[in-house]
């Protein structure tokens, strides 16, 4: 859930999302695969590279710490302000520009890139062909685009905690969202299908990606699903004074499962690379 040029249509991620996100999603969940991409990116030149997706700027920053050699200049962006203003109070870095945009149209000359990447955020584009044919108009002869999405449910254990307690907590209407998008777009062939209806014709790789997410408490992940993803609004919708108490909720079922103390779940993930 590196957040991004996430088309509109979808969850927002307002400015009390965007602090909880950046403060116990980022380092709980996000952290650990924007390791992984800027360690497997920075083998070779990247260029002048666009992320979308980039939410509060984890990859961004870790991009940053590259020399210029490797990454010429950095384009980052989000369609939601509020992420973008986060991740400029952390990162004011004048190497890096950061600008509000929807990655389904993106006002971007063509051929000006030659690597785009996008964390967690293409389960968020409401047309991915649309903004993958964006992506691979933007990129330069040789280009590549380099993106990850989050396997199923059931293979990342604190969403799957989560998204199970909820849906005890509400039986008559459960909240749907982290099924719905973040873990929602795990099919191989419907990941290639859709790149290939955006002009892609490979080659192409989807790697398996396999973490582990920690946190010092149970308090920790069930605070940062809850109020730290829009599924805090579906929260909300349903109980309008009862995010604290579903928070508790949450709390209570991860430390049924996980016991006291630090906690420690499977994180799982595929990377996605095609090339122009």
């Amino acid at each position: 859930m590196t957040a991004i040029g996430r088309s509109s249509g979808t969850a927002a991620f307002g400015a009390d999302v965007a602090s909880f996100y950046e403060e116990l999603m980022v380092p709980m969940i996000f952290e650990p695969f924007a390791d992984d991409l800027v360690k497997r990116l920075s083998t070779s030149r990247l260029g002048d590279v666009l992320e979308l997706a980039a939410g509060t700027g984890i990859v961004t920053r870790k991009l940053g710490s590259l020399s210029a050699d490797i990454a010429q200049s950095i384009l980052a962006i989000d369609i939601s302000q509020a992420m973008l203003d986060k991740a400029q109070q952390i990162d004011p870095d004048a190497r890096i520009a950061w600008k509000a945009a929807d990655a389904m149209a993106l006002a971007l000359k063509d051929s000006s890139f030659d690597t785009v990447i996008c964390q967690f955020g293409a389960m968020f584009f409401k047309d991915r062909p649309m903004a993958y044919g964006e992506a691979k108009r933007v990129l330069r002869s040789g280009g590549r685009f380099v993106f990850n999405v989050w396997d199923r449910l059931e293979a990342n254990d604190f969403v799957n905690t989560v998204q199970t307690a909820i849906a005890k907590l509400f039986p008559k209407d459960p909240p749907s969202f982290l099924g719905r998008v973040p873990h929602g777009y795990f099919d191989r062939n419907a990941i290639l299908d859709d790149l290939k209806l955006a002009g892609f014709a490979g080659p192409f790789s989807i790697d398996t990606v396999e973490k582990r997410s920690e946190a010092e408490s149970a308090s920790i992940p069930a605070r940062a699903f809850t109020q730290g993803t829009p599924l805090r609004d579906e929260i909300l919708t349903r109980t309008p004074d009862g995010l604290e108490a579903a928070t508790q909720v949450v709390e209570q079922a991860f430390l049924r499962k996980f016991g006291e103390g630090p906690v420690s779940g499977r994180l799982r993930a595929f990377l996605v690379t095609a090339y122009v």
